[in-house]
């Protein structure tokens, strides 16, 4: 079916809610515009589908989203009656039609004779992941997209384990939800039928409070929180998202009492009004956290993204001057923490596990290895980082410690398989006060941490390209750097060439080629002969295609200049691929 066979089946549909068709007839006569909403259907991919709310197969609306829940219907019929009865857990977040999608797709999965467990408001993503394995559902449904703009919406997908699926049965999933043809025509049930059927069923504090005490069993040094968090001056934000009550309550309840809200952001806002972008890893938005800051001479800062699975950190530098730490920067400092408290406790078990991702900071290995702990890396996502965790829970080979990724996403506590932005404030609360008792600051500490480990930097710059043309510029980007791939980089030899997509990893110097042992993925990733890298990765959930950098040198200010000439170099070679 063509472009114009889709608007008009779309056109003449008489059942097509009121704003949709608003949507729809504002850009009846916008060729461009009613191209990007129907040439293609709304990728849904291993984590579920994320893009802008409109009209057309290519936009999150109220047809795609039952479209999405049939799918997973299919996919849960799949696995007989008993599967059925487990029923899906689902949250929401507080964009723009979260709530009615939530709805949407509860209606859709009882149709199925398929039991939807809805949160009464918004929660955050972790307390989802923690939800699904706490009723013992077979899936979960989170109405999310993240940090992305006020014009995305999107929809994640969780199994039985509290993970977003694994490649295989992610797979099926997409097999299932691609082969429903017409997304207009899809079957849903009656709330207050399906509700007298108890196949919908509103949940609430139970939840809450269960979460709350599995949070609590994260902290190292209770009693020291108990009796001194109340020192501890901490702003906090939760950027007009999800986390607001989870994380206030578990620092109250956890004796850190003294925390000033962001008024500003405090309450859900869907446009993030007072933000140009809702995302911790964007420095701008900790402006206002940081002025309550100043004001309340505060020793942490803390901001979390709207579905409160990232967290960042902004601390006082030696100056007094509040710095943003990377996700490297704060993945780091709580590993190193937890590590050296739970060593001194005599609780650090030997086979213990750290998980990070390819993208992510070699200064976390460097860390374990100090302690003699093993490091994992996965593919981007932490889906594949819980996926690790569940294979070593079976088998008993390692266990669990810390996973974490560069993007701002941590966890501890292997009760969510999802990182936790409430996990991470409240943990980074106690490192915080436990320096703090010492003298320090949590600037210092992490210069205390580059001291010990080395001087490792990580940088990320990304290009946006949107549309139907942005998506064939990234595809021709790293199809090129497969036919030409580079021998150096910033005058140095690039020893080692990792294909993710072919699952090959090339030693330059002997042609030598060894197997990689990851679920294959369109990323390229080279390594010099400094031990510098550099990594090529479209974003799974974004139009854009980003390149990580990751340096370490002998001062702040020798990583510092080495990182700056390899980006210089990437990005300057990149520019033959991308005009």
């Amino acid at each position: 079916m063509n472009i114009v066979e889709k608007v008009e089946r779309w056109n003449q549909f008489a059942q097509l809610e009121p704003d949709v068709r608003q949507q729809l007839d504002a850009i009846l006569d916008n060729d461009k515009a009613l191209e990007d909403c129907f040439y293609r259907e709304l990728a849904f991919g291993t984590g579920g589908m994320r893009g802008e709310i409109g009209p057309g197969p290519n936009r999150m609306n109220t047809y795609t989203v039952r479209k999405a829940a049939e799918g997973l219907a299919r996919f849960i019929e799949k696995r007989g009656e008993t599967a059925k009865s487990k029923g899906v857990a689902i949250a929401f977040d507080s964009r723009h039609k979260s709530a009615k999608f939530a709805h949407e797709a509860a209606i859709t999965l009882g149709a199925h004779g398929i039991k939807a467990y809805v949160f009464e408001s918004l929660r955050p993503t972790p307390e989802l992941s923690f939800a699904v394995r706490y009723l013992g559902a077979e899936a979960g449904i989170v109405i999310t997209a993240s940090h992305n703009p006020p014009e995305y919406n999107g929809f994640k997908v969780y199994g039985s384990d509290g993970c977003q699926f694994p490649p295989a049965p992610a797979e099926e999933l997409v097999a299932c939800v691609q082969s429903i043809e017409d997304e207009l025509a899809i079957e849903v049930g009656d709330e207050e039928e399906l509700k007298a059927a108890q196949l919908y069923e509103i949940i609430s504090t139970e939840i809450d409070d269960a979460y709350n005490d599995q949070l609590k069993t994260i902290l190292l040094q209770p009693e020291m929180d108990k009796q001194y968090g109340d020192e501890l001056a901490i702003v906090f934000t939760p950027l007009h998202g999800t986390a607001n009550v989870a994380v206030r309550r578990a620092l109250k309840e956890s004796g850190f009492t003294n925390v000033t809200v962001v008024a500003e952001q405090e309450q859900p806002d869907p446009d993030f009004s007072t933000v140009s972008s809702p995302n911790p890893e964007e420095h701008a938005a900790f402006t206002l956290a940081m002025d309550y800051g100043e004001r309340q001479e505060a020793d942490l800062l803390l901001a979390t993204d709207p579905d409160a699975d990232r967290v960042g950190l902004a601390v006082k530098d030696d100056e007094g001057n509040y710095v943003v730490l990377t996700g490297n920067q704060t993945g780091a400092l709580l590993l190193d923490y937890l590590l050296e408290t739970r060593q001194q406790k005599g609780t650090l078990p030997q086979n213990g596990i750290v998980l990070k991702t390819i993208v992510t900071s070699e200064l976390g290995r460097a860390v374990a290895d100090a302690y003699g702990l093993t490091t994992i890396d996965t593919l981007t996502g932490f889906k594949f980082i819980g996926e690790k965790m569940g294979e070593y829970e079976r088998s008993g080979e390692h266990t669990f410690l810390f996973g974490y990724e560069e993007s701002y996403g941590y966890l501890i506590g292997d009760f969510v398989r999802d990182k936790d932005a409430i996990q991470a404030c409240l943990f980074a609360a106690e490192l915080a006060l436990h320096y703090k008792r010492k003298g320090m600051t949590v600037y210092e500490a992490m210069q205390q941490v580059y001291c010990k480990y080395g001087y490792y930097r990580e940088g990320l710059q990304s290009l946006t390209l949107k549309g139907k043309e942005g998506a064939e510029k990234i595809a021709s980007i790293l199809a090129s750097l497969r036919q030409e791939a580079p021998t150096h980089m910033a005058s140095k030899l690039i020893t080692t060439v990792e294909d993710f997509e072919s699952r090959q990893a090339l030693a330059t110097a002997t042609g030598e080629r060894t197997a990689i042992e990851l679920p294959a993925s369109n990323v390229l990733k080279y390594t010099l002969e400094d031990g510098s890298w550099f990594c090529v990765r479209p974003s799974g959930t974004e139009p854009k295609v980003k390149f990580y950098f990751g340096v370490v040198g002998s001062s702040n200010e020798e990583s510092e200049q080495k990182l700056t000439q390899l980006q210089q170099a990437v990005m300057s070679y990149m520019e033959a691929f991308i005009s």
